[in-house]
């Protein structure tokens, strides 16, 4: 989410362990471990895409000998990286002191008592963006703290659509009018995002269904998929994939996938989160000085997104949280920050960092950045998150692959959902 992952992430992209806050500020449910609170930590992190983090936790190493943070990467895929952290903590390990987790995991990881709140006052959460510590909160208590941010833009061959005389789309419509004609004119690929059934599909169907004014769920919890909304968002994918204009190798892409048929000159459009942009940019890449990011268009103007990225939280079973809480502190600091983005290519949580002239004339895309992070909703909180995933995924799936109809596919997602989030209930 990335992550990368999202997933985003996002996606993308890191785990970091960091156990939090300080003594008083972590509250542990379980049996306490003799420590004075200070010592060596681990952090577990996805796939550090970009190899920015080694440096980062190298610096805070020269200075902190007696509490040096020992990083562990784990996969990259998302849903990889959660099963093996949902492993660890479901066992009790002290393995990882602090996760740095997906944003769609922290109603999950905090209902099942595996990570501990967090003290609000060490931290500069006055200086972060707005909507992003809504990711961080459970039943109205802070458990983690935004770390990295990510909302989905839309990547496009700007060389070409001004060659064309063409403003990148703004609505569905006009992504489909694009993609079909400068695919064929050109011999490219005309669209994709992440469509293989695993989070990152949940996220692309989420996006476009509430581009159309939907959601999956209503404010009571309930399944709202079958609504004229949703059967429009599916339709508008579905078509494209019949139609051509999204490529069926779309099927088997995730993140890296599409960055890559992007990178390699092969898409004209992509959905894919921020980390592109600097990856995309370098030297070797066929697409370099030739393409621009712009928010996610929708169905009738700009799309509204999936709000993803990493957050800090606290192993409940951390043996050293005061030297947790200071890590914390140090990688939220605007320096650090700073480093996410001009250093990981990822979208930092510090407000003013975009509205930074020498960072905006670098980024160019973080004014379209900043406005889809604003508009972006948070995913469904719920301890049940990964099922209500893996239902979105794999029954939607199934209509982009062409073997059900939208109709059929949104009512069978109904009926998965409504179960779900009936053993959800207390």
């Amino acid at each position: 989410m990335r992550r990368v992952w999202t997933v985003g992430r996002t996606l993308v992209v890191g785990v970091l362990l960091v156990a939090a806050c300080a003594g008083s500020a972590v509250r542990h449910d379980v049996s306490p471990v003799a420590s004075d609170g200070r010592g060596p930590l681990t952090m577990a992190t996805g796939r550090d895409l970009t190899g920015y983090l080694s440096d980062v936790l190298a610096d805070w190493n020269r200075t902190h000998p007696a509490e040096r943070v020992d990083l562990v990467e784990l996969p990259e895929a998302a849903d990889e990286v959660h099963a093996q952290m949902q492993d660890s903590l479901r066992a009790g390990s002290r393995r990882f002191d602090v996760l740095n987790i997906d944003v769609a995991w922290t109603a999950e990881f905090a209902g099942n008592g595996w990570i501990a709140p967090v003290d609000r006052s060490r931290l500069p959460l006055d200086r972060l963006l707005p909507s992003v510590l809504d990711t961080a909160t459970y039943q109205g208590r802070l458990y983690a703290v935004p770390y990295v941010t990510n909302a989905g833009l839309l990547f496009y061959r700007k060389d070409i659509l001004d060659r064309e005389h063409l403003s990148p789309p703004r609505t569905w419509r006009e992504l489909a009018d694009q993609a079909s004609a400068l695919s064929d004119k050109y011999d490219m690929q005309g669209y994709a995002g992440q469509f293989l059934p695993y989070e990152g599909l949940t996220v692309n169907v989420t996006e476009a269904i509430q581009s159309a004014g939907g959601s999956l769920v209503d404010r009571e919890g309930r399944a709202t998929v079958t609504s004229a909304a949703a059967r429009e968002a599916l339709d508008f994918l579905t078509s494209g994939l019949r139609e051509g204009w999204i490529p069926e190798e779309a099927l088997t892409y995730k993140e890296e996938n599409s960055r890559l048929a992007f990178e390699e000159g092969k898409l004209l459009f992509l959905r894919n989160w921020p980390y592109v942009h600097a990856l995309a940019s370098a030297p070797a890449s066929a697409v370099a000085g030739k393409f621009a990011a712009v928010p996610l268009p929708g169905r009738d103007g700009p799309g509204t997104g999936v709000l993803g990225g990493s957050n800090l939280a606290v192993n409940a079973r951390s043996a050293h949280p005061d030297s947790a809480a200071d890590l914390m502190t140090y990688l939220l600091s605007e320096g650090v920050q700073r480093r996410v983005l001009t250093e990981g290519g990822l979208p930092p949580v510090w407000a003013p960092l975009y509205e930074d002239p020498e960072l905006v004339r670098r980024y160019p895309y973080l004014p379209a950045l900043a406005e889809s992070v604003r508009t972006a909703r948070v995913r469904l909180k719920s301890v049940d998150y990964e099922q209500v995933s893996l239902a979105v995924a794999a029954v939607t799936y199934g209509a982009l692959a062409q073997r059900v109809t939208p109709a059929a596919a949104l009512k069978r997602l109904d009926r998965e959902l409504r179960d779900i989030l009936a053993r959800s209930q207390p």
